[in-house]
């Protein structure tokens, strides 16, 4: 009888859960495995930790006024209450005895499905599970450390954090319709393409399946450059198929060309779908499970403050949340008390409209023209000089007064891959632009998208998202993410303000339009003449209410985008320096051009800056026409060098962009650049 009792005594737990979780829209959490980490190894004062993998379901109701802004929520199915219901996996670490944590929780919003915070923060490797949790930094503190699955189109491989997304229907019966775009640009001749995002894998993500492959409204063309004309191509040369050892079968997820894709083409198919997903539940998951951390007392993991964090994709994930009022939840309460939105540049995205497909971005040579960079740009209130309309970020947050305290960080990348000039300046970008008192801007200097390895190698041919014509750019943000993890932090918690907005601006000359960027004439370097704008982009009169019918949308004039301007060597300008930048070995961009092998050479490649190291000597300078000072002629011996890279390094700790814990370890960093770069050891 014993097991019978512990069984009900569990099944009765477990009724008493979900009851109490009502009020937040959680209707349950399915715990699927429940291990403790490493054995039980106490991370400092927080302790043991466990991890836990699990599924949340949700059930939110069309008419509640906080729901209102989710596309096509009212044409899902509806349970007996009248709610629409989905689900989403769960992965989450928490001290076994939550009273030894800090009471936070550190949410990632997953990036396509993935886990990145650890590894960047806390130097693990997710592959090792010996070194999974790093130097366990973000334990030590105490977090709860949370990611839960919020988009729909992730593939369905590996431990990708998925959500269970609710259907649209029309009421009629005849499904709903209408078009979809799907872009690529091949790094090698390819004869298949998925219609899904290729950056979910070689496979491409979920995509929306061909209705009728017949149809006329099906389009593919190809052009040279993202404004360029497009050119259509013939409906009998191509076809929704693929190629199945050896043979064409025929495929709804998958475009064949006959005579194949060239690289460095931009390809651009427009074809018809049905059944909608409601993409904007994502948005609904993250901001009704993150309520429910926050004020369900019986929650798998209560705490009492929330800090999201968002990276590229997600980053503009957080943007978007705010923009469309998903920081108050379903009782009008604040759900994030701290954001930071991550290498986001002035980006929202494809997450709350009809047929929506949230994988996508904005590259140079791919995603072009989604509805991804869109005004308003700045949290505050700003004026489109086109249309006269004034917005901001913010507007409805403010409103509802949910906003929380905001940190946006960018690196140089983002300058010219994201238009995050735009965050910080007038629309005509002819002014600067300060932000909210609860919003910090950051500029990480000399860093680019992700960062790479060190030392830096080139990449192998073939590689869409990585055959560059420089070396990466390796200087690492690991150092800054841990220091703004903690002035957040004590912001929220202590009211201690952050360190001041740091980046380039008008008014002092180290922001500026192309047409006035400077950069030394280093041999064997070419350097871009274009960049990535945003664009009044007309997806059609329906699309204020979350509804495509331009597709691709009508392109009108840009907006102004500006970059930092560069030192003598070529370093940026205006941000955070490194002391990689302020005692420079190299030069250090935020851009990198495609190899010729992988076509289109004079345009930019995703994601990616450049490394150029000085030469070692004057006579190694002179003899290949360096203009930059070489080593030698900077630093006397390795002594002067270190104890400069020291200096810049202190500089940072008591700016509070550098952690003084971490000093040792950033300068063993200094250390082993000087031995690869300088050769001296």
């Amino acid at each position: 009888m014993r097991p019978l009792r512990l069984r009900l005594t569990w099944v009765l737990t477990l009724i008493a859960f979900f009851a109490s979780s009502a009020d937040t829209h959680v209707t349950r959490v399915e715990i699927l495995s429940r291990a403790d980490i490493q054995d039980g190894r106490a991370f400092g004062l927080a302790g043991a930790y466990e991890r836990i993998i699990g599924r949340v379901y949700f059930a939110v109701n069309p008419e509640n006024i906080h729901n209102r802004q989710i596309v096509d929520l009212d044409r899902a199915p509806r349970n007996a209450q009248g709610e629409v219901e989905f689900s989403a996996d769960l992965y989450l670490f928490k001290p076994k005895d939550m009273t030894k944590g800090n009471n936070a929780v550190l949410f990632e919003v997953s990036n396509r499905g993935g886990k990145g915070i650890l590894r960047l923060v806390n130097g693990g490797n997710t592959s090792d599970p010996n070194n999974e949790f790093g130097d366990g930094f973000l334990l030590r503190e105490g977090y709860t450390i949370a990611w839960l699955g919020w988009q729909f189109d992730v593939a369905d491989q590996g431990q990708n954090l998925r959500l269970s997304a609710p259907v649209a229907h029309d009421p009629g019966g005849k499904g709903i319709r209408g078009l979809v775009r799907s872009d690529f640009t091949p790094s090698q001749k390819r004869d298949d393409m998925p219609l899904g995002h290729i950056l979910l894998g070689p496979a491409g993500g979920k995509s929306y399946a061909v209705d009728d492959p017949a149809s006329a409204k099906n389009v593919l063309t190809v052009r040279d450059t993202p404004d360029g004309p497009r050119r259509v191509i013939p409906r009998g040369q191509w076809s929704f198929a693929h190629s199945v050892e050896g043979q064409l079968v025929t495929d709804p997820h998958f475009i064949h060309l006959d005579g194949g894709f060239l690289p460095g083409k931009i390809y651009e198919v427009v074809y018809e779908a049905k059944d909608p997903v409601v993409a904007g539940a994502g948005l609904a998951a993250v901001r009704d499970f993150l309520s429910y951390l926050k004020y369900d007392p019986q929650a798998t993991a209560p705490v009492r403050r929330v800090y999201a964090v968002g990276i590229s994709q997600s980053g503009r994930f957080l943007r978007h949340f705010l923009y469309q009022d998903f920081n108050a939840d379903e009782q009008g309460r604040q759900v994030m008390d701290g954001v930071i939105a991550h290498v986001a540049g002035a980006g929202r995205g494809s997450f709350n409209h009809r047929f929506a497909q949230p994988s996508r971005d904005a590259q140079p040579l791919s995603s072009i023209f989604f509805p991804t960079d869109l005004f308003p740009y700045t949290d505050l209130p700003e004026a489109d000089p086109e249309t006269g309309e004034t917005a901001g970020l913010l507007d409805a947050a403010s409103r509802s007064h949910t906003a929380p305290k905001i940190f946006f960080t960018n690196t140089s990348y983002e300058y010219w891959g994201r238009s995050a000039s735009l965050i910080h300046t007038s629309a005509d970008g002819l002014k600067d632009s300060a932000p909210g008192e609860n919003a910090r801007i950051y500029l990480l200097a000399g860093l680019q998208h992700f960062s790479a390895a060190f030392p830096p190698l080139k990449a192998t041919t073939g590689s869409p998202d990585s055959t560059a014509q420089q070396r990466h750019n390796p200087n690492p943000v690991q150092w800054f993410w841990r220091a703004l993890i903690n002035d957040m932090d004590q912001w929220v918690k202590d009211g201690t303000p952050p360190p001041p907005n740091t980046y380039p601006t008008i008014a002092d000359s180290t922001l500026v339009p192309l047409s006035k960027w400077t950069f030394p004439r280093i041999p064997g370097v070419n350097t871009p003449h274009e960049m990535n704008l945003a664009y009044h982009l007309d997806f059609g009169s329906q699309w204020r209410s979350g509804i495509v019918s331009n597709e691709p949308p009508k392109v009108g004039k840009t907006f102004s985008v500006l970059v930092p301007q560069t030192d003598a060597d070529g370093n940026d300008l205006g941000g955070v320096r490194l002391p990689e930048l302020q005692v420079p070995l190299a030069t250090y961009t935020g851009w990198n051009l495609r190899d010729p092998s992988i076509g289109a050479p004079d345009l930019r490649l995703s994601f990616l800056g450049s490394f150029l190291p000085f030469a070692r000597s004057a006579s190694e300078r002179e003899k290949s026409g360096d203009p930059r000072p070489s080593v030698a002629e900077r630093y006397l011996s390795r002594e002067e060098y270190m104890g400069k890279f020291a200096e810049a390094a202190m500089k940072l700790i008591k700016e509070r962009f550098l952690l003084r814990e971490d000093l040792t370890a950033v300068l063993e960093r200094g250390q082993r650049e000087w031995n690869e770069i300088a050769g001296q050891k």
